[in-house]
């Protein structure tokens, strides 16, 4: 998800709810995004909802590619016919004429498997950019909420990283000033029991990850 929030949502999470007021005079707050992003049940909606169009396009794929195996076949055994000495010369050069048909129907079918594949890739791509982006909006939008009723001037991502892959924040010394777990909450107030549990568990697998 880390790699998804540099290419969709690049740069630092700097909420401003205070126009004006300056560094020095505001109260500062901290959020991990990638975690927010991970936990939302909005998430991992628009995650399984993406998982299964690319199933339905690698499925449609593979439809094509058994259909230019198939010519492929087809065109083979037409190739042989047309060298059988066994044939007449009339039959054989039938068999040949059908032989180039049947290529250039293979080569159409390759470019049309090529476009699909571009389409589909271009498709999902475009989804997933559109679908993060919303949730980005959603997510903003809390934690400005939360940091305006806590009387937060600003809130970074301690998630957040620099163009080496460092670390953004090096040093928090404060931890109860991270709203993280309050907007979450907030978040997931109305998830789908089923996707709550599936988030819960995709967490603790994450966890059991990191100890191993």
């Amino acid at each position: 998800m880390n790699y998804l929030l540099r290419k969709v949502i690049p740069g630092l999470l700097l909420l401003s709810c205070l126009a004006g007021t300056a560094w020095g005079q505001g109260k500062l707050a901290t959020v991990d995004l990638s975690k927010l992003f991970d936990k939302y049940y909005k998430t991992q909606q628009a995650m399984a909802m993406l998982k299964d169009r690319a199933a339905d396009a690698e499925k449609d794929l593979k439809d094509m590619g058994d259909e230019r195996k198939k010519a492929v076949d087809e065109y083979q055994a037409l190739l042989a016919d047309a060298s059988n000495q066994a044939l007449s010369t009339e039959e054989r050069d039938k068999r040949k004429h059908s032989a180039e048909d049947k290529l250039k129907v293979i080569r159409d079918k390759e470019v049309e498997i090529d476009n699909y594949r571009k389409q589909a890739e271009a498709r999902i791509t475009e989804q997933k950019q559109r679908m993060l982006l919303n949730i980005f909006g959603e997510i903003k939008n809390a934690v400005s909420a939360k940091a305006k009723a806590a009387g937060y001037n600003l809130v970074i991502d301690v998630s957040a990283e620099a163009a080496k892959g460092t670390p953004v924040v090096l040093y928090n010394s404060d931890e109860g000033n991270d709203l993280t777990q309050v907007v979450l909450d907030q978040l997931n107030v109305a998830a789908p029991a089923d996707t709550a549990k599936a988030t819960d568990s995709t967490a603790d697998k994450k966890k059991d990850d990191k100890k191993k």
